[in-house]
């Protein structure tokens, strides 16, 4: 029997113990740990002791994904979650619902509102404005975008597409360093 077949139900059962607790596929852990051990074979060979390097693998990739977790904010098409732009309000409710909002999370809403809104400033270029024309509470269209900002409206697309991947590498960033957030540079 081949050592791999001979290792795949310890990974499989390592993966299945641990991949719930992230909320992540077991199969799809194993997969993620099959590439790393191909990787490093093809680097440096096998590992000597594999069957504590799986177990070790499975765990360092769990990290990974509670870190991704943590890192990634699911979109909330009905608005419940986070706001999504700078000029975000919380929805109207109707006279028919009473609905309080705990302090902590208005003041959770709002902090991100500013954080969000101050990132966007510091971006570079037209950023601040295309991505402020783009978060309206008036919801232009592209041509009255365009207009306004003296741009063509085929060329909205691929400046917004280059000013949120900026703002994304901004925030991860600012994220991944958490001292340097609040501070202007």
């Amino acid at each position: 029997m081949d050592l791999l077949e001979k290792l795949r139900p310890l990974l499989a059962a390592e993966a299945a113990a641990e991949a719930h607790g992230v909320g992540i596929e077991p199969a799809e852990l194993e997969q993620a740990v099959w590439l790393r051990l191909l990787e490093r074979t093809r680097a440096d060979g096998p590992p000597p002791q594999l069957a504590a390097w799986l177990r070790g693998a499975v765990r360092a990739e769990v990290r990974g994904a509670r870190r991704r977790a943590r890192r990634e904010v699911p979109y909330d098409p009905v608005g419940d979650g986070p706001p999504c732009g700078p000029d975000s309000r919380p929805a109207e409710h109707t006279e028919h619902t009473e609905h309080t909002e705990p302090a902590e999370h208005a003041v959770l809403r709002a902090e991100t509102g500013r954080a969000l809104r101050a990132a966007v400033r510091r971006l570079p270029g037209r950023c601040p404005l295309l991505l402020g024309a783009l978060l309206s509470r008036s919801d232009p269209t592209y041509r009255e975008i365009a207009g306004e900002l003296g741009m063509s409206q085929g060329s909205l697309g691929p400046v917004r597409s280059r000013c949120l991947g900026c703002l994304r590498r901004m925030l991860t960033a600012e994220i991944a360093a958490p001292e340097l957030w609040g501070k202007e540079r």
